[in-house]
C-alpha cells in the first residue's frame, strides 16, 4: 500500500473530505441516504438530536440517534455520477488514515441504505408502494471504469438483458450488482415488494420519455417491462440504486435501496400524496435499520 496523494484524495483545510464536508469521527457506521437535500431534515426530524451536520452544494448532511444507534443521513443529489463522489469519500472517511494518507490496516464496513422515489414499469406495481432493490441494473456506466466490476456482477442476467432488449452498441454497457443480503433480510416484510431497479443516466431518453426529442431505441420500455431471467423482472426506474450496490460491493459496504413508488409508468398514474408515503418509509427504515 502506497500513500494517497493529494491530488486524489482532497482533503480541506479543516481536516474534512473535499466534497462531503464531513470529518473523520462525524460518520455514522449507519448511512441513510436520500437524493433530496430538503429531505435530510426529513429524516432527522426522527432523531433523538444531531450531533454533528454540515452541507456543501447539495450534499447536507447530519449526524445523530435513532433509538440510541447513531445514524447519518446525507444527501446525493441526483445521478450515478454524484454517487460516485459520494460512495468513494464515505469509504475514505473510515478506511483511509488522514493523517498519515494510507489505508487503515483494518476494514470497516459501512450499511448504506438509500431511501427514494421511483417509477414502476409493471402495471401490477401500484404507486404509493414499497419497492425493496434486490438487484440493480446501471445504464450509466459508472462501474465499468473501475477494476474487479465482473467480480461483483451478475454476468448471466446481464447478457441476458442486452440480447431481449436488442442493446445498442453505442450506448452504456449495462451492469448488474445484488442488493446486501443482510441488509435486505432486515428491510424485508410484508410492507414491501421486492424487485430489480435500472437507475438511469437522465430523467427523461434514458428512463424512454418523449418531450421532442425522439429515442435511439423506441419502445425500450415496453421490452424491459416484459424481461424475464430466473424468475426475475425488472419493476421501476430511479437514478443511483445501481452506482451505490456496485461500489459499495468493491468497497466492501453492505447497500439496500427502498423507494416509494411515485408514478406507474405503465399505468400513466402518479401518486396524490407521495410526502406522507415517502416519511412512513422513513421511519421503517430507520426502525428496521436500528432494530
Amino acid at each position: 500500500m502506497s500513500r494517497i496523494a493529494d491530488s486524489e484524495l482532497i482533503i480541506n483545510a479543516d481536516g474534512s473530505v473535499f466534497h462531503l464536508h464531513i470529518k473523520p469521527g462525524q460518520l455514522a457506521k449507519k448511512v441513510i441516504l436520500v437524493g433530496d437535500p430538503g429531505r435530510v431534515d426529513t429524516v432527522a426530524g426522527f432523531f433523538d438530536g444531531v450531533d454533528h451536520q454540515g452541507a456543501n452544494r447539495e450534499f447536507l448532511w447530519k449526524t445523530g440517534r435513532f433509538s440510541g444507534t447513531e445514524v447519518t443521513v446525507l444527501s446525493s443529489g441526483i445521478g450515478t455520477d454524484n454517487i460516485d463522489i459520494v460512495l468513494n469519500e464515505l469509504d475514505a472517511l473510515v478506511n483511509v488514515d488522514f493523517d498519515s494518507r494510507m489505508p487503515k490496516s483494518s476494514h470497516t464496513s459501512l450499511e448504506i441504505v438509500r431511501i427514494g422515489t421511483s417509477g414502476s414499469l409493471q402495471k401490477d406495481l401500484p404507486v404509493d408502494s414499497w419497492l425493496l432493490s434486490q438487484k440493480a441494473i446501471g445504464f450509466d456506466g459508472l462501474l465499468n471504469f473501475y477494476d474487479g466490476r465482473g467480480e461483483v456482477c451478475d454476468l448471466p442476467f446481464e447478457s441476458e438483458f442486452v440480447k431481449y432488449t436488442g442493446w445498442k452498441h453505442e450506448l452504456p454497457a449495462p451492469y448488474t450488482v445484488n442488493a446486501d443480503n443482510y441488509l435486505l433480510e432486515r428491510l424485508n416484510s410484508e410492507k414491501v415488494v421486492k424487485g430489480v431497479t435500472i437507475s438511469a443516466p437522465g430523467f427523461y431518453g434514458p428512463q424512454g420519455r418523449i418531450i421532442r426529442l425522439p429515442l435511439s431505441m423506441p419502445g425500450i420500455n415496453d421490452r424491459i417491462s416484459e424481461f424475464r431471467f430466473n424468475n426475475l423482472r425488472v419493476t421501476n426506474y430511479e437514478m443511483e440504486c445501481s452506482a451505490i450496490y456496485g461500489l459499495s460491493a468493491l468497497l466492501g459496504h453492505k447497500a439496500a435501496t427502498v423507494c416509494a413508488i411515485i408514478a406507474n409508468r405503465m399505468a400513466g398514474e402518479y401518486s396524490k400524496d407521495y410526502k406522507k408515503v415517502v416519511k412512513e418509509l422513513i421511519e421503517y427504515v430507520l426502525t428496521a435499520l436500528t432494530k
